[in-house]
Parts: C-alpha cells; sequence; structure tokens
C-alpha cells in the first residue's frame, strides 16, 4: 500500500484561539490518537492537498519534529462556508495489529450485461476492511465478467485474501442496469412486432371475410340457376 508523507510541529498551547491563529497562518490544527499518549500539532495547508484530494488511500507517515509514526486519518472537519480543512484527527497505527481502512474498489472483465446494452453502476466506491498493513493493497479489484443485466453485486459475493469486509453483507456493491436509449430501442422493436402480428391477424380476417362473403353469393345465386334451368 502506498504512503504518504507529511510534517508537523507541535502546538505550543491549545484552545480555540490559538488554532484559529494557526489557521489564519496557512497552518491546520491535528491530534494524533492511539499511541502511549495523545499527541497535538499542526501541518500546513499546502502538505494536505494531494492527501485529501485524491481517491487513492494512503498508509501516512508522520514526522512531527524528528519523531516519526505510521497513521491513518480517522475524522477530518471543514469549514462550513469555505469548505477548507480546518482540523484533522490522526490515528496511530502498528504494524503487527490489525487495523479497520476503506479501500478504494476498482471493477475488471467485460460484463455480459453490458455487452447487452446495459450500464454499469458502482454504489459502494470504498469497502471497509481489517486486516495487517502489509496485506493492504491500493485498492479492492473486482471481476464483472459475469454480472448480467438487471443483476446487482454484493458484499457477500466478494472475497479477499487476510482481508476481512465490515460492510454489511447484503450492500450492494454495483449492478448492471439497463439504459434509456437501450430500453427505448427494446419497446421499439416490440412494438414493431405486435405491429405486424396485428396486420396480419386483420389480413387473415379479411381473408376469412371475403371468402364467407363468396360462398353466400354463389349459394344465393344457385336457385335463380336452378330455376331458370327448369
Amino acid at each position: 500500500m502506498e504512503s504518504f508523507e507529511i510534517k508537523g510541529t507541535n502546538r505550543k498551547n491549545l484552545g480555540k484561539s490559538y488554532s484559529k491563529s494557526l489557521r489564519k497562518e496557512g497552518n491546520v490544527p491535528c491530534n494524533l490518537y492511539g499511541g502511549k499518549g495523545n499527541i497535538h500539532f499542526h501541518v500546513t495547508d499546502n502538505s494536505l492537498l494531494n492527501l485529501i484530494y485524491s481517491p487513492k488511500v494512503y498508509i501516512i507517515k508522520l514526522d512531527i519534529e524528528g519523531k516519526k509514526f505510521d497513521a491513518t486519518l480517522k475524522e477530518i472537519q471543514f469549514h462550513p462556508v469555505t469548505d477548507k480543512v480546518t482540523h484533522i484527527d490522526f490515528i496511530q497505527i502498528n504494524i503487527d495489529k490489525p487495523i479497520i481502512i476503506g479501500l478504494p474498489v476498482k471493477t475488471f472483465g467485460n460484463s455480459e450485461g453490458i455487452k447487452q446494452g446495459g450500464k454499469l453502476h458502482i454504489h459502494l466506491r470504498r469497502l471497509l476492511v481489517k486486516g495487517l498493513i502489509k496485506d493492504l493493497p491500493d485498492y479492492l479489484n473486482i471481476d464483472i465478467s459475469n454480472l448480467e443485466l438487471g443483476k446487482s453485486l454484493k458484499v457477500s459475493e466478494v472475497s479477499f485474501d487476510n482481508l476481512e469486509l465490515l460492510d454489511p453483507k447484503d450492500n450492494v456493491i454495483c449492478s448492471v442496469k439497463l439504459t434509456r436509449i437501450a430500453k427505448s430501442e427494446t419497446d421499439i422493436l416490440e412494438e414493431g412486432e405486435e405491429g405486424e402480428e396485428g396486420e396480419e391477424g386483420e389480413e387473415g380476417e379479411e381473408g376469412a371475410t371475403g371468402e364467407a362473403r363468396a360462398t353466400g353469393d354463389a349459394a344465393e345465386k344457385q336457385p335463380a340457376e336452378e330455376t331458370s334451368a327448369k
């Protein structure tokens, strides 16, 4: 699994006023939990851009004034108006202990449903897993080759070596649904087939009616011919 390095500086003070001054200077107050004691520090805004605004999930290598820690993101707080990061909580991890983390989903394979005109819908962009750091992949590869039109793939139907999936088993990861265009084309074809059957039926009725009338006319004319013969 990829790692991301961040350098931090210990916070000299705590409290809202000090945190506010840090933000004005372009810094983000942070906490590191999970070790022998909580560590309060700050990092620069710019150092977080490629970490937060990325689809990837990283093991974070924190360097806080020379002391190094492995960590993952626990919680990020954003400003309600500017959407800027205002606070981050990290949790320290141990390479010998399993961690819980959300890993991105990546699909592969040519789905049977897509071949038939369907469209793939991803319902879960990440899956929550539990495992050791050494067993964590960059993303979870999911094969959709056998996913048929109108069918879905649930958490209970996938598995990964040395990883425990923590999402509810009935949660849908992805599905293949009929697109509007494909549905419209199907409806047109069905309407066309029904129309052809209707026309054939009408022609049959007309033919039968015409034959009955001809037989009737012949029956009406026959007595007249017999009378004439007499």
